[in-house]
């Protein structure tokens, strides 16, 4: 076995297949394309499935990728085991009905043995006992004794029904002193010693709803070689975390926290850093942002679990994007993609860690509140803890950690049916998206008789498809997938949505809801038919909505005129995260880390009107990527593409790649106003806009809202900031003399409230009711007493809009003494129907039942007097 690196071991697995005429394909992007069942990529076979369905025909029958992989499902365990990861890379050859399961394994144990040059001796297999065909090929072929082949009943790949089939395990003995020490210890033992380093899935049946397995025509290969585990093998190593893929990034993190790697505590925050930063840095690489939900919520919870391990090694200061260069180091290479967004990363990681570290405080606050609540049973309700953890971010093990440390325990049930119950919200949703229209199989057609042509009046309806299925014929009422030989319908993508219309011919009518388009770029149409029937064959009359249509063009290029003008104003950092073109408006959500200031927002309005006023002709052009990117052209971020792609330019403001509608001069657009500018998430921000007769309606709608202001004022137009001016001083004047009214009659009823204070067991307790519109104001004054009366107890309530708010002060001294403000005012508090806690010195409540209120001030006074003893 020779020494390689893991770049090393992946371009040769790369190579190796090429010279099997494998198509070598750059790893997809982690987001799914035109997948909605499935959240982030996480196998090798994951992008390729519509070749492995044989709904789509492949750019090759046989395929080699290095996929980038996320999951998450085994988190905790990460750091923990040997070989648990969020990110890695998944080595996968496929084949799409060309060769089978001899060339297979023939290829495994070749490149195991001969390129790797693994002992063959600690090489095992593992078969699934009634397949008879793959024991023929490991032991008569490769030469593997009975003692080396195992047969297993779970190796079966399948997932409900559709294509499946027996699997192959190729396993590598780590040696003895790596295993349990029972004398039954062999393959599929739970120990280490013997490691899966390669999977083989022979896809040879398609299982039917009624559990029957048939035959498929055409039968693939699907394999999977982790290569952090390759490499945990190459290079000797005990686990993947110390191979040349992560270890250097440990290294960091030990030089930043001067931490010790023997220590075992030590040691799992460091692998969960590095492993963690690896997958942050890709996630973000491939347009992934941290968001409060789906995939932006993976990566929120990653790296907020990263900096908390950051903080337990004693890392107070920002750290993560530090690591970034080392990350960039080892996998830039084979991922160029990570070097061109390295800028951005950094500045999404520290805007990131930031935020999560305010928010380490403020979930704190919300834990102290908790545990003071937590009663006699000492226990934190599990619902409480998953709102901690889901609504603020704060990782369950640090509210695990910080409870204990005050003999408190967690609900663990309780938190994890909360848990399960969001998951299953999660699938359901993406259920039901991936249950919506579905073409058939199209591999029969031939694509290049299908043409793309917006100016079609008439086509043929080749293909009828109802829930995945291909149907000659569709009745009133039903919804189906149609593809018609000459198309003028422009497919949903780029943030567009897809065209509308009808198809009208001599036995029915259907209503187009919708275009969209497959990955080789075939277009379908969803309609629903509306009277009579359409049947394949049929000539129909093809209806746009050339008004619709019209209007998304518009605001389509317009886009490209905002993305353009906010990288001249903001900068270059300025990317695309995500948009929506629709008739109504424009929707454009780009890559900045604050707010765009009104002068910004004014100045990116005015260069998209310059351009529009300048009539400038919009180019379109198709061209090799190469080319597209020498001329400047501007991608999609996190968007993958194919070698001839479509770049459109205005003049030198705006070049992009893109698959869209757009106009053919500016002018068309007519005019260009922003509504609206937000914020989505971290480094995200969102403009919304109009054009055409949107924006004229809007400027009719302003003028309008205009007079009716002048009107209330009774003013002109033009005078209209004066006169508010004015209003707003009186205003101002008028607030201020009735907050001083407000409190010359809160501090008149001091007199009263001090005149009431009372001696409870040597301790002096003012428990009184006060009249203040909001809690700043009822604390104030409790301040305010608390400093003429200098030591005890302050507790006050307050009724306000049907509420009742407590505040309550302990002097420092008297805390010592045993008197708790949190436990003082729960007692009030509960006895008015809430709840609460706080400080020793301090703490704050609400009820529910202003009613009670001296109810509740007795119950304050009972808990002082209970406290002293």
């Amino acid at each position: 076995m020779k020494y390689m690196t893991g770049n090393e071991i992946r371009k040769a697995y790369l190579e190796f297949f090429k010279s099997k005429e494998h198509l070598i394909l750059h790893s997809f992007p982690l987001i799914p394309q035109d997948d909605p069942s499935l959240l982030l990529i996480g196998a090798g076979m994951a992008p390729l499935k519509p070749y492995f369905t044989g709904k789509l025909v492949p750019p090759s029958y046989r395929v080699t990728t290095s996929q980038k992989c996320i999951r998450t499902g085994d988190i905790d365990n990460v750091g923990r085991t040997a070989r648990h990861h969020t990110f890695f890379e998944m080595l996968g050859n496929f084949s799409f009905g060309n060769y089978f399961k001899k060339e297979a394994i023939a290829w495994a144990w070749e490149f195991l043995t001969e390129v790797l040059e693994l002992d063959k001796d600690k090489l095992y297999v593992t078969i699934y006992p009634n397949d008879d065909e793959a024991y023929d090929y490991w032991h008569n072929m490769i030469g593997l004794s009975d003692e080396r082949i195992f047969k297993f009943e779970d190796n079966f790949w399948e997932i409900g029904e559709g294509p499946c089939g027996p699997d192959s395990e190729i396993f590598y003995d780590l040696g003895p002193e790596r295993g349990c020490g029972q004398p039954t210890c062999t393959v599929g033992c739970d120990c280490d010693r013997y490691l899966e380093i390669w999977n083989l899935v022979f896809t040879q049946f398609d299982r039917t709803k009624d559990g029957e397995y048939v035959p498929l025509a055409k039968k693939n290969i699907d394999t999977g070689a982790g290569l952090e585990r390759l490499a945990s093998v190459i290079q000797q190593k005990e686990s993947n975390f110390e191979t040349d893929l992560i270890f250097p990034i440990i290294e960091d993190v030990i030089a930043l926290c001067h931490g010790d790697y023997n220590d075992p505590h030590q040691k799992v925050a460091m692998k969960v850093i590095a492993d963690h930063i690896r997958a942050i840095t890709v996630m973000i690489s491939d347009g992934i942002l941290p968001s409060n939900e789906g995939r932006g919520y993976v990566l929120r919870r990653i790296l907020r679990r990263a900096v908390r391990f950051g903080r337990l090694l004693g890392i107070k200061e920002l750290f993560l994007s530090g690591l970034v260069d080392t990350v960039i180091g080892i996998l830039g290479e084979e991922y160029p993609e990570l070097k061109e967004h390295e800028e951005l990363i950094k500045k999404v990681i520290d805007t990131e860690e930031t935020q999560f570290s305010a928010t380490l405080a403020q979930g704190t606050e919300l834990l102290d509140q908790l545990m003071a609540a937590a009663g006699p049973a000492k226990e934190l309700d599990g619902k409480d803890v998953f709102k901690l953890y889901d609504t603020y971010g704060f990782p369950v093990e640090l509210t695990e950690e910080i409870a204990s440390e005050n003999g408190i325990t967690i609900d663990h049930a309780g938190f994890d049916a909360a848990m399960k119950e969001q998951q299953e919200r999660a699938r359901a949703a993406r259920e039901d998206v991936s249950a919506k229209v579905a073409t058939p199989d199209t591999t029969r057609l031939d694509q290049s008789k299908l043409v793309n042509d917006p100016t079609a009046i008439e086509a043929t309806v080749v293909m009828l498809g109802k829930e995945g299925v291909e149907v000659a014929r569709a009745c009133d009422g039903e919804e189906v997938t149609v593809i018609i030989d000459n198309n003028p319908f422009h497919p949903e993508g780029g943030g567009q949505l897809g065209d509308t219309g009808m198809l009208e011919g001599k036995e029915g009518k259907a209503v187009v809801t919708d275009a969209r388009a497959l990955p080789n770029g075939l277009v379908y149409l969803v309609a629903t038919v509306q009277e009579g029937a359409l049947c394949i064959g049929d000539m129909v009359d093809v209806k746009v909505d050339k008004d619709r249509n019209l209007a998304m063009a518009r605001n389509h290029t317009a886009t490209h005129l905002l993305q353009a003008a906010l990288r001249k104003v903001l900068g270059n950092h300025v990317n695309q995260a995500g948009s929506l073109v629709t008739p109504d408006r424009l929707r454009f959500d780009f890559t900045h880390f604050s707010p765009v200031t009104a002068d910004e927002l004014a100045e990116v309005e005015d260069l998209v009107n310059e351009e529009i006023l300048a009539n400038v002709r919009v180019d379109i052009e198709e061209m090799p990527i190469a080319k597209a990117k020498e001329k400047g052209a501007m991608a999609l971020f996190g968007e993958k593409y194919g070698d001839v792609v479509r770049v459109v330019s205005v003049d030198d403001f705006s070049c992009e790649l893109c698959g869209g509608s757009h106009v053919p001069s500016t002018a068309v657009i007519g005019t260009f106003r922003i509504l609206s500018e937000s914020g989505t998430g971290t480094g995200v921000r969102r403009i919304e806009a109009v054009t055409g007769a949107a924006a004229l309606q809007k400027a009719q709608h302003d003028a309008a809202e205009l007079r009716l202001v002048a009107d209330m004022l009774k003013a002109k137009a033009d005078a209209i900031p004066d006169k508010l001016s004015q209003v707003l001083a009186q205003l101002k004047a008028a607030e201020k003399e009735l907050q001083q009214l407000k409190k010359e009659a809160a501090m008149s009823d001091m007199d009263d409230m001090l005149a009431a204070k009372e001696d409870v067991n040597g301790v002096s307790v003012v428990a009184a009711e006060a009249q203040a519109d909001s809690m700043d104001s009822l604390r104030e004054l409790a301040d305010t007493i608390m400093d003429k009366v200098g030591s005890g107890v302050v507790l006050l309530g307050a009724v306000h809009d049907g509420k009742v708010n407590f505040v309550c002060k302990v002097a420092k001294a008297d805390t010592k003494k045993g008197l708790h403000a949190g436990k003082i005012i729960k007692a009030a508090a509960q006895a008015a129907g809430g709840n609460g806690g706080g400080r020793p010195d301090m703490a704050q409540a609400g009820g529910k039942a202003p009613e009670k209120l001296a109810e509740a001030l007795k119950a304050g006074k009972a808990a002082v007097s209970e406290l002293i003893g």
